[in-house]
């Protein structure tokens, strides 16, 4: 049986690289370009009018401009995963693509088939991030996680040991491979499970955390330490 290919909305300004993505993406069978968009507005438009499974975003778009056209694609569509490509490598637009509601992150210049697995990846529920945005991430939650040096009698007080929050053995196990950009299919085949069984505990996981979804989970993991 045919499985039913991924549904892009394709949002690049620039049109010749927008070809360029184009011809690549429709090499692949399971990949269907369903819309494209030059600005953040029509691809809010397009969001609307067309049934999709993930967005590939550039997020140096004009007029709304990509970090906005992503917070307003969550808007219109909370579930949509979202997959920023960008040419911007600053740290700073790491929590920002965050904040904003992204799945991920990848720098233009990325391997055609690593780019693929990447909107396979986000499309099944998964987050992807490079490598140096994964180490910002940690760095940046680390910073903010640290204890503040209170010093008494010359001796700084020990920082708090990490809290699993009530998660079970088993549900660290999946936040783990969640982290490592895991879809609930690859969980279940590592772990000899169901699919099933895999989401049911990633619902347990996103309530016990007290997020709304995997990225938001994996954050959460890291700077409690969990992962």
């Amino acid at each position: 049986m045919m499985t039913k290919p991924l549904r892009l909305l394709l949002v690049e300004d620039d049109e010749l690289f927008r070809l360029g993505l184009q011809v690549r993406l429709r090499q692949e069978a399971g990949i269907e370009i369903a819309a494209e968009a030059e600005d953040g507005e029509t691809a809010i438009a397009l969001a609307q009018q067309h049934p999709l499974d993930v967005v590939l975003l550039d997020i140096g778009l004009p007029g709304l401009g990509g970090l906005e056209t992503c917070r307003q694609l969550k808007q219109v569509a909370p579930t949509l995963p979202i997959l920023v490509l960008t040419s911007q490598s600053q740290k700073t637009l790491i929590p920002q693509i965050i904040e904003a509601g992204a799945q991920g992150y990848c720098l233009k210049g990325i391997g055609a088939e690593t780019l693929v697995l990447a909107l396979r990846s986000v499309a099944a529920g998964a987050s992807w991030w490079d490598a140096a945005a994964t180490a910002e991430i940690r760095t940046a939650l680390d910073l903010r996680a640290a204890p503040s040096a209170a010093v008494q009698s010359g001796a700084a007080s020990a920082p708090p040991l990490p809290s699993t929050v009530g998660l079970t053995q088993r549900e660290l196990e999946i936040l783990s491979l969640m982290s490592k950009g895991k879809n609930n299919q690859e969980i279940a085949a590592t772990l000899y499970i169901t699919p099933g069984t895999v989401r049911v505990h990633v619902h347990s996981i996103l309530q016990k955390l007290e997020v709304r979804d995997r990225t938001q989970a994996v954050l959460a993991a890291i700077q409690q330490h969990l992962v």
